[in-house]
């Protein structure tokens, strides 16, 4: 397994990952980014990684795939910085695992590769958040060295906000 930066390479496993997921609630949020002409998808991963044309709120980010045997099996997004919004529900890290992949630990990997992608951006205080019901989240959380930090109710929502270090 490697993680790497989108490509057009991998447009065919992208799509065959977007089917897969059929309509349950997409994990980061830019697999929300409209896909049809996969070219602009890229330009638009691209400028977020780059920090450009950032719609108001959003901040800079990253989104990586988690690849097998040229398939994507994992997406994580890891935002550069937080900004108060964020900070308060959304945290450093989104992250989801192919439907057909999951409960191999492989959310686990992800999750790890995620922070030390965010210790080389000098981060040292990482917020993790999930839905207080995702019980399998926040166990990969924690097994990841996450400290529950408080909980929140949001839109209606109780999320868990989580802690990996400190400043």
């Amino acid at each position: 397994m490697k993680l790497v930066s989108p490509t057009a390479a991998y447009e065919r496993s992208y799509r065959q990952y977007i089917v897969e997921l059929a309509d349950e609630e997409r994990y980061p949020f830019p697999l929300d980014f409209e896909h049809a002409d996969f070219d602009k998808l890229l330009v638009r991963l691209n400028d977020f990684a780059q920090g450009k044309n950032l719609p108001d709120g959003y901040v800079q980010s990253s989104t990586l795939w988690l690849v097998d045997n040229s398939e994507i099996i994992g997406v994580t997004n890891i935002r550069h910085r937080l900004n108060d919004a964020i900070k308060h529900c959304g945290g450093h890290i989104g992250l989801g695992i192919r439907p057909s992949q999951r409960g191999k630990g492989i959310g686990r990997q992800l999750m790890l590769r995620s922070i030390e992608y965010l210790r080389q951006l000098k981060v040292e205080s990482i917020h993790i958040h999930c839905h207080a019901d995702n019980l399998a989240s926040a166990n990969m959380i924690k097994a990841c060295g996450g400290m529950l930090d408080s909980e929140i109710n949001y839109a209606g929502l109780v999320v868990q906000r989580f802690l990996v270090g400190s400043n």
